[in-house]
């Protein structure tokens, strides 16, 4: 088993097969929302080359995966604590940073840094989450966040909420880290 924030993973092996079964974090309701299989290290080459069967796929063991997930949910609530805590944070440094220093480029990094962790944390509505916490419209947050997008600093996804962090993004995060620290 094995858990980080962005959830946590169950492993089987099946004969030539290892089985990654994959959680988000938060309570367990049901079956992994990821199955990766591959050929398990050191198996014999005559066995993964004639490819995963479905004898492979009866004998994974989805009741005791689902049940050892819901054991280990404790674990990734804490997890997911943790890392609520960070966001809310680093919302309010957001926050602090455009009260301050209005829209400069240290505020739109870290803007732009809630805005992905929020969004690839499963936040249902982000940017609403982030108006809240930097007192602001959800308008002005999409406003501040298109700006950051053309600035540099985040980058889209296609109908999605998120994106990635940009080099100039990092660095100013960067920049900000060393100046605290």
């Amino acid at each position: 088993m094995k858990a980080d924030e962005s959830g946590f993973e169950i492993t089987q092996q099946q004969g030539a097969w290892m089985i990654r079964m994959w959680w988000p974090p938060g309570p367990v309701s049901g079956g992994p929302q990821r199955i990766t299989i591959e050929g398990a290290e050191g198996a014999p080459a005559r066995d993964v080359a004639r490819g995963i069967s479905t004898t492979v796929l009866r004998r994974l063991d989805l009741p005791s995966a689902v049940k050892t997930a819901a054991e280990t949910a404790p674990k990734g609530q804490e997890v997911m604590h943790e890392l609520t805590e960070a966001m809310q944070q680093a919302g309010d440094t957001a926050g602090a940073l455009l009260e301050s220093e209005g829209v400069s480029d240290a505020y739109l990094a870290v803007l732009a840094a809630v805005y992905k962790t929020a969004a690839d944390a499963g936040e249902a509505a982000p940017v609403q989450w982030l108006a809240r916490r930097i007192n602001r419209s959800p308008e002005t947050v999409k406003g501040h966040l298109k700006q950051a997008r053309r600035d540099g600093f985040l980058t889209t996804i296609a109908g999605k909420a998120g994106g990635e962090l940009t080099d100039k993004a990092e660095a100013v995060l960067a920049a900000r880290t060393n100046k605290d620290s």
